[in-house]
């Protein structure tokens, strides 16, 4: 629907996003360890050893011992930190940069951090309620993700956001317009069963626990829905340009004005 490319929603508590930066090398270097740099056999292997499997979970089903690489319980975890190929990363990791210094900068680094592995373990455990014997592997960060878009919309919804409509049209948009349509859409895509190898049950596990998270983990005197609409340095720089130029009454009756840019 929407590929978010930047906000202008400076950080008010927190010098430099740690968490978020950290998240992002991390995902990729495991990315490159499960799967840019090894064989499919290899990522098979590792997305049945570390992904969240609702079957082997909740003992309708067991792994091979050969397949075993840790407690099955920690794949609530470990299941977000892999990824299918190159646009199923930078998908995840495109909304967590935009999104996830600012939910960060509200919470702090260790409760955003904490916040971050909570959505992604409910996500997981939505999943399973969902499909409880499902014997697929879910992996990806998407669930965690979700749990940061739904903060970022209680948090700052007037924050105008730069995004990339339907992939092709750049728009700035206030927060609340692209991402209550986002929100909407894994619901409604739950709703109607849709599979298409995507959990939308993940999806809005992450929102409904971002969305309750948030309300109890940000800072004290951080406050949600924001009051004023802040503009992108994008915006703001193209109106800076444009100067005002005093014109004289024969300019204006001789024709002597050129429009430009």
């Amino acid at each position: 629907m929407f590929i978010p490319l930047h906000d202008s929603n400076s950080l008010k508590h927190i010098k430099t996003q740690y968490v978020t930066i950290s998240l992002i090398v991390i995902n990729t270097i495991v990315w490159l360890v499960t799967g840019a740099l090894v064989s499919d056999e290899t990522f098979g292997r590792a997305a049945m050893g570390l992904g969240f499997i609702p079957a082997v979970v909740f003992d309708y089903a067991h792994l091979e011992p050969a397949l075993q690489m840790i407690p099955d319980d920690a794949t609530l975890i470990t299941y977000a930190f892999l990824h299918a190929d190159f646009w199923h990363l930078a998908g995840n990791m495109v909304f967590l940069w935009v999104f996830g210094d600012n939910v960060e900068d509200a919470l702090g680094h260790v409760r955003f951090l904490l916040f971050y592995l909570l959505c992604a373990a409910a996500g997981a455990l939505f999943h399973g309620l969902v499909a409880p014997m499902s014997e697929g592997p879910l992996i990806g960060a998407s669930a965690a993700v979700s749990g940061i878009v739904a903060a970022y919309f209680l948090l700052h919804p007037k924050v105008r956001v730069w995004v990339l409509v339907l992939f092709r049209i750049p728009l700035p948009l206030p927060a609340f317009i692209p991402l209550a349509l986002w929100i909407g859409q894994q619901f409604l895509m739950l709703a109607a069963g849709m599979d298409d190898n995507v959990s939308w049950a993940g999806h809005v596990g992450g929102i409904l626990a971002g969305s309750l998270l948030v309300l109890v983990m940000r800072r004290k005197g951080v406050p949600l829905f924001d009051r004023t609409i802040v503009t992108p340095k994008a915006v703001r720089h193209m109106t800076d340009d444009v100067k005002t130029i005093p014109v004289s009454q024969n300019q204006r009756s001789n024709g002597g004005i050129r429009w430009g840019r």
